[in-house]
């Protein structure tokens, strides 16, 4: 069946939207933040997306938007194909860098403004909380409406998101429904979205006849890359579990599963550091982005200096 539309959540099409029409990424951010009256974006200009080294492993996974408002707030908007543990890690590491990027030579910390991150992940990762809508600041444990700005982070979990359920913040639901009801399925549009003009026009612009052959070719490229790391991580996780199930019946604790969940974990963690190490990537770039001790990276580097491409078959000789 000919698909007329294309899915948001996809590298090529998340990009196409918010990447390349500034008045359709205002609209969004302006719908989907926390921001307050009077502090509304006016107007948008795209900084470069890089902040951290691409994560050799997943490094399809996390698509991202960068830009800089009116008021010299900077915003960092990333669509994650599926949860890690790191993941929220990886978020404050990319969101405090670009906080201290804005200093000077002067150290004049007058001049620092806000950063905020939103990421929209395509998995469920509270599965024990109802709402969709997670957001962080930095306050006052005993008094929270005390806040030190200069960071504030919003995750939502697309598959709990339920337009039918919510009546307020309309231009938020409409936004919402255009990145979880539009795809290769979808055979009309629902009017209600059709009738904001920005939302019509981001739908018009993942249309499939909006793109070349190549285009397609590459929008298809990337659900298989996504696909096969999705499988990759899972693989170890379950590899983990039964580890961990076995060594709980071994001890008699139901402890036994964490460890699993632990050590599938640290395998992914210990995979990406060696495609770390096979592009030449810093030390302690590696660390920031796996969060492994020294004396396991020393190992991971004996391992690649022993096995080369096929050390990643052998890191179970490390951690065992």
């Amino acid at each position: 069946m000919y698909s007329k539309f294309l899915d948001p959540k996809n590298d090529l099409t998340f990009k196409k939207v918010f990447g390349q029409h500034p008045h359709l990424l205002k609209s969004f951010l302006n719908a989907i933040l926390p921001l307050t009256k009077g502090s509304f974006i006016e107007t948008l200009e795209y900084l470069p997306a890089e902040m951290v080294p691409e994560n050799p492993l997943m490094k399809h996974s996390i698509v991202d938007v960068r830009c800089k408002d009116n008021f010299g707030r900077q915003f960092i908007v990333e669509m994650q194909m599926h949860w890690t543990t790191a993941f929220m890690q990886r978020v404050l590491f990319n969101a405090s860098k670009a906080y201290v990027r804005q200093m000077d030579k002067s150290y004049q910390y007058s001049i620092l403004e806000p950063v905020y991150a939103l990421s929209l992940v395509n998995e469920i990762f509270q599965p024990k909380k109802e709402t969709y809508y997670h957001h962080y600041q930095i306050v006052n444990v005993a008094d929270t409406e005390q806040q030190i700005e200069g960071l504030e982070f919003v995750f939502i979990e697309l598959p709990k998101f339920k337009a039918k359920n919510l009546t307020e913040k309309k231009l938020q639901v409409l936004w919402l429904r255009f990145m979880t009801e539009i795809d290769e399925k979808t055979a009309d549009a629902s009017p209600d979205l059709l009738s904001n003009q920005e939302i019509s026009e981001a739908i018009e612009s993942v249309r499939t006849s909006a793109f070349s052959p190549a285009e397609m070719e590459a929008y298809d490229k990337y659900w298989d890359i996504v696909r096969t790391e999705k499988t990759l991580y899972a693989g170890y996780f379950e590899k983990g579990i039964k580890k961990g199930k076995a060594l709980g019946q071994a001890l008699g604790r139901a402890e036994g599963k964490a460890e699993g969940r632990a050590e599938g974990e640290l395998l992914i963690a210990c995979k990406t550091a060696l495609r770390g190490i096979s592009k030449n990537m810093a030390r302690k770039d590696i660390m920031e982005l796996t969060d492994i001790s020294d004396n396991l990276l020393d190992k991971l580097f004996a391992l690649y200096k022993k096995y080369k491409s096929e050390a990643i078959n052998h890191i179970e000789e490390i951690i065992d």
